[in-house]
């Protein structure tokens, strides 16, 4: 997968955000682009004016990190998308992958973890956003996701494709941008992944909002913070986040939500594990006899 194009789009976007005053330049003269030109953005980098136009076609491979420094300082990126920027810069020279692991596989030991943590909702996903374990209270807060088999356990699906999605997140458009940006972020990252050209391209055909916002190339990580959900079952849920990459199983993402205590958050999220429990004790007979079956 040639990265060119991205490379070219994410450099202008962002160097279109600029403003000669941001950067202590002279703001004289009819400016005929948004933002800095070109030339502005080489010579805050401290390089020629023919190199950075190069750089913004797409020519990223083999190029140092020193430079690329210099470049994220000029057009003041922060630090997620200086990692962007770096992560194209890897992309565009593409390395086999190592054998190992199959991809996307959960070690038990993760499984455990996640059905240990009996107070937060828990669940490891993909960079694609794809939801491949979880406990039991993970499941429950996500179950607008997990019950439409055509979602595929896919959290980006549920976002753009379900019109339950604007009921359950209060802040829908908010929800959205998001959800592009972690995509985004991972598309410069692993671009040769096949399954996360094909989601792209099949938000992109069947969502307006999607292919709108995929334009902008903004990116982002998603480390913790609090997020609101107005569940089907137990009603609003405003709960922390906290992100980590599993460095056991490269690639995979676990993600804990939990209340702050003695909150109406935390009622509705004890109400939602009971509501759990509850869905667990009328699915036991079916798993019974499946068993029994085999």
């Amino acid at each position: 997968m040639d990265n060119r194009a991205d490379v070219r789009d994410f450099l202008a976007t962002r160097r279109a955000k600029l403003t000669p005053e941001q950067v202590g330049l002279p703001t004289g003269g009819r400016r005929r682009v948004p933002g800095l030109r070109r030339e502005e953005v080489a010579v805050l980098a401290g390089v020629s004016t023919d190199w950075y136009i190069r750089l913004e076609k797409g020519h990223i491979a083999g190029v140092s990190h020193d430079v690329l420094d210099a470049v994220a300082r000029a057009l003041r990126l922060t630090d997620v998308e200086r990692e962007h920027l770096f992560n194209l810069a890897r992309a565009a020279t593409p390395v086999r992958a190592p054998r190992g692991r199959t991809k996307d596989q959960v070690p038990p030991s993760v499984q455990r973890v996640l059905d240990s943590m009996s107070g937060a909702a828990a669940f490891v996903r993909t960079g694609r956003l794809d939801i491949v374990a979880s406990n039991a209270l993970g499941r429950a807060l996500y179950s607008p996701v997990l019950d439409e088999p055509a979602h595929g356990g896919n959290i980006a699906r549920f976002d753009f494709l379900d019109p339950r999605a604007a009921g359950y997140y209060p802040d829908y458009e908010g929800a959205l941008a998001v959800a592009v940006a972690l995509l985004r972020t991972e598309a410069g990252r692993n671009p040769h992944d096949p399954d996360l050209t094909a989601l792209i391209g099949e938000l992109a055909t069947r969502s307006e909002a999607f292919r709108t916002r995929w334009g902008a190339h903004d990116v982002r990580a998603h480390r913790g913070g609090v997020k609101t959900f107005n569940h089907p079952v137990v009603g609003l849920l405003e709960l922390a986040y906290d992100s980590m990459e599993l460095v056991a199983a490269p690639g995979l993402i676990l993600t804990a939500y939990t209340a702050e205590p003695a909150t109406p958050s935390a009622d509705n999220l004890g109400l939602l594990a009971s509501w759990a429990a509850t869905e667990h004790e009328a699915d036991e007979p079916d798993r019974r006899a499946n068993r029994t079956a085999d």
